[in-house]
């Protein structure tokens, strides 16, 4: 059970969380619930030292509740991290690290490094059960047009239509449970779609996509509804795609609107970001804040961050 706090404003956190020892409660009470576990050796038994450290007995490590997890290594004080939380988690679009740096007092580049380990929690794993019942799928593309772009940036010649200098996203979403799945692809790998909806999409449940190829080979294992946008169709019955069109104009207006522009390489964070609140939009903002916290065990490191392979959590 995800311990609640009632606090639905800025000022409610605060008053919940005044200083840095009623948030390492709080990070304990959601992470261990009274049943401390060893970062380094969960078999192992753990000593409660002084100053909110805990030792393991297998190890003779000391640890504490930020130990693995997306706070370890920082200076930054948890109230501070929890206030960050709180704004880009309530945020209905997001927060720019310039902003937030100006909100919390801090440099951009720290406010940059706060809001990517954010979005390293956003990745939800409970928002990654299979989905069951009428599920929406469709792709969309991220990036900027061909038409403003200078014509030695430009990647195909005028009168042409490929897209391939844009990042593909390809999302899933369950009309019942109104949960929404999404991943930066590449469209350019064999099969890619079909192992991404046989991964998160049960077989008894109804499929519906427009009439894209990519969508073909998904007709063995499903009963796929195709609606035929090239013929302007848009509507049959229960069969149409506007639920996860939805979530692409969601999507693209936070990053055209707040981020203005995203790369590549971390295209996938920010689908997360939009993914999680997408999931938690009829929830308070106190239970979202607490989800959240309770995917915060994962490190991400500034180098992992820049560097042109980093790693990220399994989907």
């Amino acid at each position: 059970m995800i311990p609640l706090t009632g606090f639905n404003s800025l000022v409610d956190l605060i008053k919940a969380f005044p200083n840095e020892q009623s948030c390492i409660d709080h990070l304990e009470r959601i992470r261990w619930n009274a049943n401390v576990v060893s970062p380094f050796d969960p078999s192992s038994k753990v000593y409660k030292c002084k100053g909110n450290k805990y030792k393991c007995k297998t190890t003779g490590k000391y640890f504490n509740v930020r130990t693995s997890t997306i706070f370890e290594d920082t200076k930054m004080p948890l109230q501070k991290w929890f206030i960050a939380l709180y704004i880009f988690s309530s945020h209905k679009k997001g927060i720019s690290s310039h902003q937030l740096a100006k909100d919390l007092d801090i440099t951009q580049k720290s406010a940059w490094f706060v809001l990517h380990r954010l979005r390293y929690a956003f990745d939800h794993p409970a928002f990654k059960k299979m989905l069951s019942k009428t599920v929406e799928i469709d792709e969309t593309y991220i990036g900027g047009k061909e038409h403003n772009k200078h014509a030695s940036k430009k990647k195909y010649a005028k009168g042409q239509k490929r897209i391939n200098n844009k990042a593909a996203v390809f999302g899933m979403v369950d009309r019942e449970s109104k949960t929404v799945i999404a991943s930066h692809v590449d469209f350019s790998d064999d099969g890619v779609t079909e192992y991404l909806v046989t991964k998160y999409v049960s077989q008894e449940a109804t499929l519906i996509s427009d009439n894209s190829d990519l969508y073909n080979p998904l007709k063995e294992y499903y009963d796929h509804q195709i609606i035929n946008h090239g013929a302007k169709e848009y509507v049959r019955g229960m069969a149409h795609t506007n639920t996860i069109e939805g979530f692409w104009s969601q999507l693209k207006r936070g990053v055209d609107g707040i981020y203005h522009w995203v790369s590549v390489k971390h295209l996938q964070r920010y689908v997360q970001e939009y993914a999680l609140r997408y999931n938690t939009r009829t929830i308070r903002e106190d239970q979202r804040f607490n989800v959240v916290l309770t995917n915060m065990v994962g490190r991400l490191t500034y180098a992992d961050l820049i560097r042109k392979k980093h790693s990220q959590k399994s989907n």
